[in-house]
């Protein structure tokens, strides 16, 4: 039971993360004047308008079902380029809205979390400490959403916001090597250098505010 608890928080923290990120996205596109994503609204934390069969149901549940952390992807959002104002600049910004959103969420939690360390370190009230594991799965998802997208491959974010950077020959360059951007992203995976760099970061983090990891702990999120 307790598995399968724990299951369903990770799930439930997934949905709201991809809710986020891709929000953030659609709205971004309208701002910068491409209404498609408003008006198949997508702008909204359900994650019912969000939703992709495999990512965001499939490939979660497989997970569960191998005892690894649950995680996912969303649908994604759609931008008609010829609607844009500065198509190039609008591009860099529609990309990173979705993984700037998951950090102003992860930053919010964190605040919460440190505030409420006395309180959290010392309750023992179950309802209190459901509501700290809730938070603490939703912090790290977050983060870890985040931090996968901002990968300069494509398909992920980071490619789109490096894209808005690059010049000259070097955007040349970039463009030649964007067809091989999943095999790229495969590899990644596979030589577990992503795992490297959440671990890095995340190790930074908890450097930084050390009260973290005891309230991770007090969570049973870490171990």
């Amino acid at each position: 039971m307790a598995d399968i608890f724990r299951i369903v928080i990770q799930f439930v923290s997934v949905l709201f993360a991809i809710s986020v990120h891709e929000s953030a996205h659609a709205w971004t596109a309208d701002k910068f004047g491409d209404p498609t994503a408003r008006l198949q609204g997508r702008i909204t934390l359900n994650p019912i308008a969000h939703i992709d069969l495999i990512g965001t149901i499939i490939f979660p549940l497989l997970l569960a079902v191998v005892g690894t952390p649950v995680f996912g992807w969303a649908k994604p959002v759609m931008v008609n380029p010829y609607n844009l104002r500065d198509r190039r600049r609008a591009g860099m910004f529609i990309s990173a809205a979705g993984p700037v959103a998951n950090i102003m969420v992860s930053m919010v939690i964190i605040v919460l979390l440190l505030l409420l360390f006395q309180p959290i370190m010392t309750t023992s009230s179950l309802t209190v400490l459901l509501l700290v594991k809730i938070a603490s799965y939703l912090l790290l998802i977050n983060i870890f959403l985040a931090v996968f997208n901002l990968i300069p491959i494509p398909p992920l974010d980071g490619s789109g916001i490096l894209e808005g950077v690059l010049k000259g020959e070097a955007l040349v360059l970039y463009e030649k090597i964007k067809p091989y951007g999943f095999f790229i992203l495969l590899l990644i995976i596979y030589t577990r250098i992503f795992d490297r760099i959440a671990n890095a970061i995340f190790g930074v983090l908890f450097k930084m505010f050390p009260s973290l990891i005891y309230i991770l702990l007090k969570a049973g999120v870490v171990g």
